[in-house]
């Protein structure tokens, strides 16, 4: 990456590097103006390059670093004034707070102030979770709720004597790993220091009211954990609060009771604070605090476009994440109000907006349980529900979570649960969130014997055959998951320039379809990765290479019709998004050669860490058009 010559646009050299001895039980006048003037300074350059983000279409976390600062700022103040006490790290559960690793790492001297200013861009090194090995600075991989404590629970096994701080949320003591964490931490008397920033806020809304009962408090407590509860906006009341954890040995829980986004107009105490900032609310905060010069620059950024036409694609665009719950609401449509509640419920992981099931809540409040941060216990629950026959769970969540529910899968599998699961954002396309957040080992899933109760894996190429599969498939018996990504995909176009799903086009679990006949070899693929197989065929056919493609909407399941025939082709490439270790492209070759055929074959697949940005991830992985066609190039010799 190419840092740009525009000099970042608040003054960074105004922080002041304060050293505090952590046996000092009080902040002196001066320490405490210091502190101030810092927390101030740091909160104004996340809006403001949190915003930057946003301007440029890569989206974003604004509220949680905010938040945090100021006990950001104590910790920093400690770390350079007794580094030997403590391990000099700011372990923290939300991978998504990352703009204070950033952050951190330029008042450290680690990155240029500079670097900041493209935040989650394409090739910056700066994507949405931090990723250790990347950033210089960075010093943790973090980003899926629930697994930091645990972890910093071995670092302080590693570290005895010294003070291990992991960073928290309300969020994400909603997991059950962290209640695991808990238990440990209290029987091993770990020398962690969980803070807890607590504003009631998730992606989905207020835990107060999806959660009643549940107390972050009363939970630790419950745990064993001494909990040193206080406003997190009052200086002294926190350092206090820090001060008492740092010097009581054992396990402490310091919960700071603040709104999301304390001073920030038109986001504190919103749940819109939990995303990027946008940026008319980043101008008018900056605007406010005098910083002219980052208004300016904001101002300035334009997002980039993808230009490329994809040739064999429409120009209209659906979003599968957001299709399949308008298909469900359909099927729901035609049910009375009585047969939906006795045989349908939708459970929902703090992501009802993200997966596609807020319509189903706006439109059948009567099946739809919103839950929080619990997504193996969700999964269960749904599952449980369909143990009955004529009874249905749903659950949707991102399909990085995917993995974190295996075990609950093979029980849902082994209960005979009627199970029908939606995962989002699967793959690479448009995660600028990158690694810990690609949905890459989604065949996981099909982790069952081969007598097992019936399971089926689906990622639908586009729009209107999600909606064809959600017909097809809801009311069937046995698990059921459907894939979707977290960008929108063209309408697939047949070789008349019509839509190919469209129309009476009815779907058929099982079966593979023929996309465009070929005889020179065929592509195989499947979901966000077909329209750019089906680019690179037509291309390849314009230059007289004359190759076919077949889509793959059930991925699990070998359609003996269709794998005669591509058997018998020159080659066969598989072209995916999953993880080239555990996707259809390393299973389907062993299919090929079980059977007797023997064409060349190839697959492509992600298998590098991301690269941040949005499209941008597929050529990273040489999955775009270019790449496809230099592979089917290099099989044809």
């Amino acid at each position: 990456m190419t840092v740009t010559s525009d000099r970042f646009p608040i003054d960074l050299s105004a922080y002041q590097p304060l050293a505090l001895d952590p046996s000092q039980p009080s902040l002196s006048p001066e320490q405490r103006e210091i502190l101030q003037a810092n927390i101030q300074l740091c909160r104004d350059a996340i809006v403001y390059f949190t915003a930057t983000g946003a301007a440029r279409g890569v989206g974003g976390h604004t509220g949680g670093p905010y938040d945090t600062v100021p006990e950001v700022m104590i910790l920093d103040a400690w770390f350079r004034g007794a580094a030997d006490k403590f391990v000099p790290i700011f372990f923290d559960e939300a991978g998504h707070r990352v703009a204070t690793q950033y952050l951190m790492s330029v008042l450290h001297g680690h990155l240029p102030a500079e670097q900041l200013m493209h935040y989650r861009e394409a090739g910056a090194k700066l994507p949405g979770h931090p990723e250790l090995g990347l950033t210089p600075g960075v010093k943790f991989s973090s980003g899926r709720l629930g697994h930091m404590w645990p972890y910093v629970n071995g670092v302080a096994m590693a570290h005895p004597g010294k003070v291990a701080f992991c960073l928290g949320s309300d969020g994400s003591q909603q997991e059950g790993n962290d209640a695991e964490a808990a238990r440990l931490a209290v029987a091993q008397h770990l020398n962690v220091k969980l803070i807890i920033d607590d504003n009631d806020v998730t992606i989905a809304g207020h835990p107060s009211k999806y959660l009643p009962g549940f107390s972050v408090r009363k939970t630790l407590e419950g745990h064993g954990l001494k909990v040193l509860e206080g406003d997190g906006e009052d200086l002294d009341s926190l350092y206090a609060r820090l001060y008492e954890a740092v010097n009581t040995p054992g396990p402490i829980a310091v919960i700071n009771k603040r709104p999301m986004c304390p001073g920030i107009e038109g986001l504190e105490g919103s749940t819109h604070g939990h995303d990027v900032i946008s940026v008319k609310l980043a101008l008018q905060y900056l605007e406010a605090r005098g910083h002219s010069a980052a208004v300016e620059h904001l101002n300035s950024i334009k997002p980039a476009k993808q230009t490329y036409t994809f040739l064999g694609s429409s120009d209209k665009f659906g979003s599968n994440r957001n299709v399949f719950g308008e298909a469900v609401v359909k099927v729901l449509d035609r049910l009375s109000e009585e047969e939906r509640k006795n045989s349908v419920r939708v459970i929902d992981s703090d992501l009802e907006g993200s997966c596609g099931l807020k319509i189903i809540h706006d439109k059948h409040p009567e099946v739809f349980i919103p839950s929080g941060i619990m997504e193996r216990g969700n999964l269960s629950a749904a599952a449980g529900f369909g143990m009955e026959k004529g009874k249905q769970g749903i659950f949707a969540t991102f399909a990085a979570f995917l993995e974190m529910c295996i075990s609950e899968i093979t029980m849902a599998r082994l209960n005979y649960s009627n199970l029908l699961c939606h995962f989002s954002h699967s793959g690479i396309d448009d995660m600028a969130d990158n690694t810990c957040h690609f949905g890459l080992n989604n065949f996981f899933a099909d982790n069952g014997l081969e007598d097992g109760y019936e399971t089926r894996l689906y990622f639908p190429a586009d729009a209107h055959q999600m909606t064809a599969c959600v017909e097809a498939i809801f009311a069937n018996p046995g698990l059921r998951f459907i894939f979707s990504t977290r960008s929108k995909t063209p309408l697939i176009l047949n070789a008349d320039g019509q839509e190919l799903f469209g129309g009476d086009y009815k779907f058929v679990p099982g079966k593979d379809e023929l996309i465009r006949e070929g005889n020179a070899g065929y592509i195989v693929s499947f979901g966000d990765a077909l329209y750019r197989s089906l680019d690179a065929v037509e291309r390849l056919k314009q230059e007289g290479i004359d190759v076919g493609l077949v889509n793959k909407p059930t991925l699990n399941v070998v359609d003996e019709e269709m794998l005669a025939t591509i058997g018998k082709a020159p080659f066969v490439l598989v072209v995916e998004a999953f993880n080239r270790k555990t996707g259809l492209g390393s299973r389907f070759g062993s299919w090929l050669l079980e059977r007797g055929y023997t064409p060349k074959f190839a697959y492509l697949g992600t298998h590098e860490e991301g690269c941040g940005g949005l499209w941008e991830q597929y050529p990273h992985q040489g999955l775009d058009p270019a790449g496809i066609i230099t592979k089917v190039k290099q099989l044809l010799g």
